[in-house]
């Protein structure tokens, strides 16, 4: 709640692991020494969990092995053998067939995402995700890719209005 709020955390460092000041901001945009590791694989395991618990999806899994590319041509960083997407399941959006699922979430106060309307950020997240990602699932997976996009400050992309219902 302090973090969504951008109210001041007692008993922190006053400097980072990666050197600089370290703020509210600054924490849920340092990827070395900020809590952006700890909030995405929060989610992934939540997101895991709750398609795994209602008996909503069949064969859940977190961060599963994908299949190895065999020269298809794909989006750069994905064709390697470090790709990985954080979950995938069977019955996502209709039964049997397997979708792969990517979280991202991002801090609507980084410098990034300055220049942006909120709904831009979104889109452009989500866009991102897509470029990625969805050409190697499709073609090498054959399996349908959706991109799970959160803001620090509580919101979810389009995508997820539609995962949700």
């Amino acid at each position: 709640m302090l973090l969504r709020y951008n109210f001041k955390i007692k008993d922190i460092a006053a400097v980072c692991a990666c050197g600089e000041l370290n703020s509210v901001n600054h924490t849920l945009i340092c990827k070395k020494g900020g809590f952006v590791s700890l909030r995405h694989n929060n989610l992934r395991d939540v997101t895991a969990e709750i398609l795994r618990s209602h008996n909503i999806c069949k064969d859940v899994r977190v961060e599963p092995a994908l299949l190895p590319v065999t020269g298809e041509h794909l989006t750069p960083g994905t064709a390697t053998g470090e790709a990985r997407l954080d979950v995938s399941a069977r019955n996502f959006w209709s039964p049997l067939a397997k979708a792969f699922v990517d979280i991202r979430v991002f801090h609507p106060m980084a410098p990034s995402n300055a220049s942006k309307s909120i709904p831009a950020m979104y889109i452009s997240h989500e866009s991102e995700k897509k470029r990625k990602y969805n050409s190697r699932v499709l073609n090498v997976e054959k399996a349908a890719f959706t991109p799970l996009v959160f803001s620090t400050t509580g919101g979810m992309g389009t995508t997820n209005e539609q995962q949700r219902r």
